[in-house]
């Protein structure tokens, strides 16, 4: 009885039959437990021939087929004829080792599962006698297939199934890699196991993969991923967009030359040619998937992709035009085609996505979350330097110029990454935030090995494409603070204490210790999860035992070690650090400020991610009674509870800051994301929030893509508001250094520069203060004010006759200090206050505010 059939495709392989079934019949099998099938696809070589001569002594089958050479087709072929209940295809160079048939098929055998692959990537899988650029390829194409398919060696073609499953594969399926069309036709309710093989390079004939076949592939991977993609639709998607790219072109052109400025050329240019576009490409490139008329729904979706697209092209505009001082004339080219990547895809994926046999809701989910945060992360990099600093990661620069062990206000790990950052990059804003950056990654994929052990890959991917959006951790993914890698020890912590506490992984306590002591390097607010996680071990009986050994201990004493610096400064100047902070711990003011904490954790969650954080926190949320379900919501209920109830019980009696609870949230977003996909879940709440889920982040994007544009480039027609009096230093610095310089010629003296607040204009001052000379700048503490570093770095200086420049952001901020006490007489002669308007593109940006003494009194 045939109990399993091999399909053996070839092609000019007549040196490798005899080997190959010589091999496969020696195996300790039954003879007539298997047969094997050989489709040869047009050989001219003798392969036929060598495989008729074995079909008169063994259970060997041949057939011809006469149709365009095609491996999915050919192994079809095989298995329509097939007897067996059970097909293992495999190549007839003997890459794949006939060996290792018995341990592939027998997980099918037994109905343990429903598919086996040969896996060159799992212990015990190797690769031999390949050249590098072969395995580069195969990494790459398994690499391109894992955001929709859970196999490690996905381009396997060595693998068994149950014959029943070549039903389900699509119709149009093409290529040479079945394996992933099958996978993908299970619709994510497959079993599949993974065996290891070692796969050898062929030693007779030659290999038969060709850009063709490579490309065939990457367009049967992006169909698969529900994307509207082939040749004729690309060809024709780029025969419109040469034609919308001489009108972007030529329109922006005129526009600059009637000097309209950068931002309202660019926004204008774009929209009228992606009307064009959008008309051209419904009625011809994608006319299969269009209805033939204006559907509002789909015009609503390309309206989305197309504002997506045009708010990074103005970070590619900023980047060339005023970093790379490329002519905005040329500028304009490699800024279309920048964009041109996110209109392609987003149209095929969103805007005309596949209408017949659309992949499973989870495959949708897990396409939009790698769109989602590959569009994220390239929005941070292209207007990581183009932004200008804050006030505060100016502040934190000025930390890097005076590298100490510690500070008085935050510990040093920011000024650690800013010193590292700018040595390499420059003391520009790109190097000062790429430490930022890098930490958002590092959050990234921490948070990901976490949702993936507490869940599955999906919720992992989802909760990468929630952190991605909610503003908690947008900003701390691209500005310089201490949030940045807070948030990113953070995610850390939680991952090591998860693997240690729920996972019993004893040496998952060496990264917890370093994880830890590297978070209260960045904010003391991490402490917080050492008090969750001894709340959890009281708890949970399991974890108990970890009370009793010394592994514990150990990740404490080193997380202190790792925190000494922050002593030995301390230590030095009198413990001022920790007094700080004990008292800011409070918050900010004596008064009662609950309702302050519910805004802002609407801000950094939105509405939405709130309510879906308070579900996935309350009884029900999971009907899971397994002794790990409940061991996980014990977890994830105390890691954000216990931190979260700590900020409700300082809001009582003090005002914290918004940002202060964002890493709170980190704990329960795995929990979240796996609440996003559960589509049985019936109850009407789930279903709505599932609903909004989608509105949510998209607004989401575009606040943040939005805010960005109209940071760098403005936004035609929207003005700035008065907030931005904390921003746009580089302007107001030459302005200042133009003031300075013409007090320098009246006097003949170097005037003293004063930031008249805490620390904010000293800082800001001090970084973009690069042309000309270098001026002497100080802070407020001048006038007997607290300033932070400032009162370590510049004490008050004693009376002088030299020049004062006070700069302020307010005109108040020029009469009097924070105590109300007049500042004239602290000065010698003191001039009116007087401000300048800065301009941009006939637009005004903001005011700063300036008032000149002829000497300093002191205070």
């Amino acid at each position: 009885m045939t109990r399993f059939s091999v399909v053996v495709p070839t092609l000019n392989e007549t040196d490798n039959i005899d080997p190959l079934l010589t091999r496969l019949f020696a195996l300790d099998l039954p003879p007539d437990s298997f047969e094997v099938i050989f489709v040869d696809d047009g050989s001219n070589d003798g392969t036929p021939d060598k495989v008729r001569a074995w079909e008169g002594r063994a259970n060997v089958q041949l057939i011809e087929r006469r149709e365009k050479p095609d491996l999915t087709a050919s192994i079809l072929a095989g298995v329509a004829v097939a007897h067996g209940d059970v097909i293992v295809v495999m190549d007839a160079d003997l890459s794949h080792p006939p060996e290792r048939l018995p341990a592939l098929v027998a997980p099918v055998l037994d109905g343990s599962h429903d598919v086996a692959v040969g896996s060159r990537y799992v212990p015990g899988g190797s690769t031999e006698g390949w050249p590098w650029y072969r395995q580069w390829l195969s990494r790459v194409g398994g690499w391109l297939a894992s955001p929709i398919c859970d196999v490690k060696d996905a381009t396997s073609g060595f693998f068994a199934f149950r014959r029943d499953l070549a039903a389900t594969i699509a119709e149009n399926a093409r290529g040479y890699k079945i394996l992933l069309e099958l996978i993908m036709a299970g619709q994510g309710k497959l079993r599949v196991v993974e065996v290891p093989i070692c796969f050898r390079d062929r030693t007779q004939g030659t290999s038969k993969l060709s850009f063709i076949h490579q490309w065939t592939y990457l367009q049967r991977l992006m169909i698969l991923a529900g994307g509207t993609v082939s040749v004729g639709t690309a060809s024709r998607f780029a025969a419109v967009g040469l034609f919308g790219v001489v009108v972007d072109a030529l329109l922006f052109q005129w526009l600059m030359s009637r000097e309209a400025g950068l931002a309202l050329a660019h926004v204008s240019s774009f929209f009228v040619a992606a009307a064009v576009n959008y008309s051209l490409n419904s009625k011809w490139s994608f006319r299969p998937h269009h209805a033939g008329h204006l559907r509002w729904r789909q015009f609503g979706r390309f309206l989305t992709v197309g504002i997506f697209a045009l708010l990074m092209r103005g970070g590619v505009l900023a980047l060339l035009v005023y970093g790379w001082q490329v002519p905005a004339a040329l500028a304009i080219f490699p800024a279309i085609a920048a964009t041109a990547a996110v209109n392609y895809l987003g149209s095929a994926f969103y805007v005309f996505p596949v209408g017949q046999n659309p992949p499973s809701l989870d495959v949708r989910w897990r396409v939009a979350s790698v769109g989602v945060v590959v569009f994220i992360l390239l929005l941070r990099l292209i207007y990581l330097g183009q932004a200008q600093l804050i006030p505060d990661e100016a502040y934190y620069w000025n930390y890097a110029q005076h590298m100490d062990l510690s500070f008085f206000d935050h510990p040093p790990m920011t000024a650690w990454l800013i010193w590292l950052g700018t040595a390499v990059m420059g003391n520009n804003e790109f190097g000062v935030r790429i430490g930022a950056f890098v930490c958002g990654l590092v959050a990234m994929g921490y948070l990901y090995a976490l949702a993936r052990n507490l869940y599955d890959k999906s919720t992992a991917m989802r909760t990468l494409l929630l952190l991605a959006v909610l503003p908690l951790s947008f900003a701390s993914g691209m500005l310089m603070t201490p949030d940045a890698p807070l948030l990113a020890a953070w995610a850390a912590t939680l991952y090591y204490m998860e693997r240690a506490l729920v996972a019993g992984r004893s040496t998952a306590w060496l990264g917890m210790g370093i994880a830890f002591g590297l978070g209260i390097l960045s904010k003391y607010t991490l402490g917080l999860l050492g008090v969750a996680a001894l709340l959890f071990v009281i708890l949970d009986p399991t974890a108990r035992r970890w009370m009793r050994r010394p592994h514990p201990y150990l990740a404490a004493a080193l997380a202190l070690l790792l925190f000494s610096p922050v002593i030995i400064w301390n230590s030095e100047h009198q413990w001022v650090s920790f007094l700080f902070q004990s008292q800011r711990a409070k918050g900010i003011g004596d008064q009662f400020s609950l309702h302050y904490l519910f805004l802002h954790m609407l801000i950094l969650l939105t509405p939405m991610g709130l309510l879906a954080a308070v579900l996935a926190l309350l009884p029900g949320s999971d009907h899971d009674d397994s002794q790990h379900a409940c061991r996980r919501r014990l977890f994830v209920r105390v890691f954000t509870g216990v931190p979260l109830a700590v900020f409700f019980g300082l809001s009582l009696f003090g005002s914290p800051k918004f940002h202060w609870t964002s890493p709170v949230w980190l704990m329960v977003l795995p929990t979240v994301a796996w609440m996003m996909g559960q589509a049985g879940d019936r109850r009407a709440i789930a279903s709505r929030l599932r609903a909004i889920w989608k509105p949510t982040i998209i607004v989401a994007i575009f606040f943040y893509a939005f805010a960005l544009h109209y940071a760098v480039l403005g936004v035609p027609g929207v003005p700035y508001p008065g907030f931005t009096k904390h921003y746009f230093w580089r302007e107001a610095t030459s302005e200042i250094e133009q003031i300075a310089q013409d007090v320098r010629r009246q006097t003949g003296q170097e005037p003293i520069i004063v930031g008249m607040s805490r620390w904010s204009v000293a800082s800001a001052l001090s970084f973009y203060n690069h042309g000309g000379e270098r001026m002497e700048i100080r802070s407020r503490n001048v006038f007997g004010d607290k300033s932070a570093m400032y009162d370590f770095w510049s004490p008050p200086p004693p009376p002088t006759t030299r020049p004062i420049i006070l700069v302020g952001m307010e005109y108040k901020h020029l009469e009097r200090n924070r105590a109300g006490k007049d500042l004239d007489p602290m000065l010698y002669q003191p001039g009116p206050i007087q401000y300048r308007e800065i301009m941009r593109d006939n637009k005004p940006l903001r005011r700063v505010y300036y008032r000149i003494a002829q000497g300093y009194l002191g205070y």
